[in-house]
């Protein structure tokens, strides 16, 4: 078949997920659509996958997208006549210990809330489904009846037919050699058999999608791993619907294949691939038998399964998986290229993920924008430090090592640090702080007392920094605390069009005279909040925007990619010119009027306004804002001054006790003021009105703003989803977030953040109320509310106006 010379998209690479991508933008969008394959379809990684299908994660919507890939692989047969191999044989997870008892207990009550039956068995309810395994050593299992199993080279070349069927044109043996480029973007795909105009290019590439990626100036951060699992002979007594089973305390996993059993298991001590390029030949290829590492997941399987210590090995699979710094996989737009989608780095769930990353991936490409809220798997998530071949590497062999390790919360990586510091590192190592790290950023999470280690201790129950945070939090309502605030995001935005730019931009009022911020959401054409951030005015042409640590590559190129055309703008990301310290708490004013000769009363210098003020010799830039609810400042110091201003404002607050906080106070301040975290509280899923944002919305917008259509087309609808707040009275109970909220007894949604709120000595969890018939106050009012807490119902107290509210005179004064 002659190849092409023009398409509207071209995707790359023949695997599960280029060829679901190409299936999805041939059925769903009849998109003129070519798929390239350097080799043969399914000859990367795809066809020596274990094939396991499991749907719940701790997201919402991606649990969404692995359902969907259920419901595809059930009837895709029909459609296209070849089988898949799906078996809904239901998964096992066994727990040997309280703590992944007490994580199972939160996944089930995780998976009601997504509306999964998750069940929780006795270990002899276990043994039943699984009669040849050991369970003396269980403290019980949990049991999703709809997971499954399917064979993966068969799912790729049935959506491989059916994206044919709908008009997808595939070729294989076609090697992509590099792109024809204007601009960062894409004209042209250039192989060894022509080039191939286009609008769009979808990198599905697998482990090589890393190296397409350069060739287009882009970074994949994956990391190809040595992943090993075994198929046996015959197993006496094996049933051939038998559930699949994860083990995770074993670190291995099971499934039933042809009479036999498959088994593997993700080691704490895996085996990397390459750092350098993975070569284009590696098709259909396995690396030599490894029984001395492998020999850690035979003995512990033999122990679950002890039938396995006589049945010969039918053959080892030792072939390279795709893996992530933080095991999510990459989903969406490169920020470097404006036309180049990726689709990568599966983390041993491609089979699982594909028919759903698919879909969801062919929306995007096609919008412009995502379907569904796709933060965790968003490959602007990353940053420049991702593009250190050597450091994902280390921090992706962490994290696989990690792979089934018990969820503790707040738990930290440790691989790869210190990467980025702020030059207070080594100050406030002095005030014993413990540091988490934020894309990069060592930040300091909390302050540990003197006489108490400093550092985490992973515990289901409460941490053990929880007083010191206590105490943190209690200090900034009470006198003044300083923030090291240097990891936020920052920009400078410029030019005669920049006003113009912004307003498009922004839903908020950003037209306000130079010297006033405006707090506001970033929507996309559905209304969702896709950013959520301050713009500061610092002159008629000039603005200055703060948005969070993790959002720092994401803003900034959904800013770029929404600047109408021909708008005379610059954008610069000015991150590491600044440092941020973040002074808060009634105090605030009385340590900041001691190291500045400019008037800082609330009379000068109001709420919402932007100063440039002097402190220690330096021009710091000063924001009146706050996040934690009390009087405060942001103050944007030059990078090589900030040692200096600190050292003034600890000095100068001597009188009012002052003290750095850290970003675990930080966030139980936030919790108890009722701020909005984007990412979890508010999300491209949400809009601002039913996030009680509304206010944040500038109204008959004279030029219009992206999402204005969408929300004015459901502005006399009710809303059928509410964001409140909710708090108990168990001294006990720990909210981490997707607790199921139950009014008058029914699942009316689930928790988005929780924590503790110690001005009030209760634990705050917030979420949406949902109902189809409409969410009023009143409805809200009147119901009689419970939070599913690890399976235990707890009796929550609603909230809609902010548990703690400093006097206006604190905060506004």
């Amino acid at each position: 078949m002659t190849l092409p010379d023009r398409a509207q998209i071209v995707v790359i690479g023949g695997g599960i997920i280029g060829c679901s991508t190409a299936y999805h933008l041939a059925r769903d969008h009849k998109a003129d659509v070519i798929l390239l394959e350097q080799g043969q379809l399914t000859s990367g990684s795809t066809w020596h996958a274990a094939g396991l299908v499991g749907q719940l994660r701790s997201s919402a919507s991606i649990t969404k997208v692995l359902k969907y890939s259920v419901d595809l692989y059930k009837r895709l047969d029909q459609e296209t006549g070849l089988e898949t191999g799906w078996k809904m044989s239901g998964c096992l997870r066994l727990a040997t210990n309280q703590d992944r008892w007490i994580e199972y207990r939160r996944l089930a009550t995780t998976a009601r809330s997504f509306g999964m039956d998750m069940q929780l068995l006795s270990p002899q309810e276990a043994k039943a489904k699984f009669p040849l395994m050991e369970v003396d050593d269980l403290v019980g299992a949990s049991w999703l009846p709809t997971d499954g199993q399917a064979s993966p080279s068969d799912i790729t070349q049935s959506l491989a037919k059916g994206a044919r069927m709908h008009g997808a044109k595939i070729h294989e043996n076609v090697r992509v050699t590099g792109f024809d480029m204007k601009d960062g973007r894409i004209l042209a795909v250039k192989t060894n058999k022509g080039d191939i105009a286009c609008e769009k290019v979808v990198n599905c590439a697998g482990q090589w999608a890393r190296q397409i990626g350069v060739m287009a100036g882009i970074n994949v951060p994956l990391q190809p791993v040595k992943h090993q699992y075994v198929i046996t002979e015959k197993v006496e007594g094996l049933s051939s619907d038998a559930p699949t089973i994860r083990d995770p305390d074993r670190r291995t996993y099971f499934k039933e294949e042809v009479g036999g059993l498959s088994f593997g298991g993700y080691e704490p001590n895996p085996q990397g691939w390459t750092t350098g390029d993975v070569p284009n030949e590696f098709e259909f290829q396995l690396f030599d038998d490894d029984y001395d590492h492998f020999e850690q997941h035979m003995i512990q399987a033999i122990e679950r399964v002890p039938a396995l210590g006589n049945v010969g090995v039918k053959q080892m699979i030792n072939g390279p998986e795709s893996f992530t710094p933080d095991g999510n996989f990459i989903l969406g737009p490169a920020p470097e290229c404006v036309n180049m989608f990726v689709g990568a780095g599966f983390n041993a769930f491609g089979i699982a993920s594909g028919g759903g990353a698919g879909w969801v991936l062919a929306q995007w490409v096609i919008d412009g924008e995502a379907p569904l809220d796709l933060w965790v798997v968003d490959i602007r998530r990353f940053s420049e430090m991702h593009k250190d071949r050597q450091w994902v590497n280390d921090r992706t062999l962490e994290a696989y090592g990690k792979h089934y390790a018990i969820g503790f919360p707040h738990v930290e990586y440790e691989s790869g640090r210190p990467r980025i510091v702020s030059p207070l590192f080594e100050r406030l190592k002095t005030h014993r702080a413990v540091f988490g790290s934020k894309l990069g950023w060592e930040r300091p999470n909390w302050f540990a007392p003197e006489g108490m280690e400093a550092a985490d201790v992973p515990t289901m129950g409460r941490q053990n920094w929880f007083d010191a945070v206590g105490e943190e939090h209690k200090h900034v309502r009470e006198k003044v605390g300083i923030f090291d605030q240097s990891s936020f995001a920052k920009y400078e935005i410029s030019g005669s069009g920049a006003l113009t730019a912004l307003s498009h931009i922004c839903a908020n009022d950003v037209t306000k005279p130079a010297g006033r911020l405006t707090y506001t959401q970033l929507l996309n054409t559905r209304g969702g909040i896709e950013a959520d951030l301050t713009v500061a005015r610092l002159a008629d042409d000039k603005f200055y925007v703060v948005t969070g640590t993790g959002f720092r590559t994401h803003d900034l190129a959904w800013i770029r990619e929404h600047v109408p055309e021909g708008t005379d703008v610059q954008i610069e990301d000015i991150t590491e010119a600044y440092g941020t310290l973040s002074l808060m708490g009634p105090h605030a004013r009385d340590v900041l009027e001691k190291v500045t000769t400019e008037d800082v009363s609330n009379e000068a210098f109001p709420f919402g306004h932007v100063r440039e003020i002097d402190i220690a010799g330096s021009t710091v830039r000063a924001l009146r804002v706050t996040y934690v609810g009390e009087l405060g400042w942001e103050l944007h110091v030059p990078i090589e001054a900030i040692g200096d201003v600190f050292d003034a404002l600890m000095k100068a607050g001597q009188a009012w006790d002052i003290r750095p906080i850290g970003y675990r106070a930080l966030e139980s301040l936030r919790l108890e003021k009722g701020y909005r975290a984007w990412g979890s509280d508010i999300t491209p899923n949400d809009t601002p009105h039913e996030a009680g944002l509304g206010w944040a919305v500038r109204k008959n917008s004279n030029t219009g703003f992206i999402g204005e259509t969408a929300l004015k087309s459901i502005a006399d609808k009710p809303l059928t989803k509410r964001f409140a707040g909710f708090v108990i009275d168990d001294p006990d109970a720990v909210l981490v977030g997707r607790e199921t909220i139950l009014r008058d007894g029914k699942p009316v949604g689930y928790l988005t953040s929780g924590g503790y709120g110690y001005t009030i000595g209760k634990s705050i969890g917030y979420g949406y109320v949902r109902n189809d018939d409409g969410v009023s106050k009143e409805f809200l009012e009147d119901g009689t509310y419970e939070l599913v807490i690890a399976l235990d119902r707890v009796p929550a107290k609603i909230g809609l106006k902010p548990f703690f509210d400093p006097t206006n005179s604190k905060v506004k004064a």
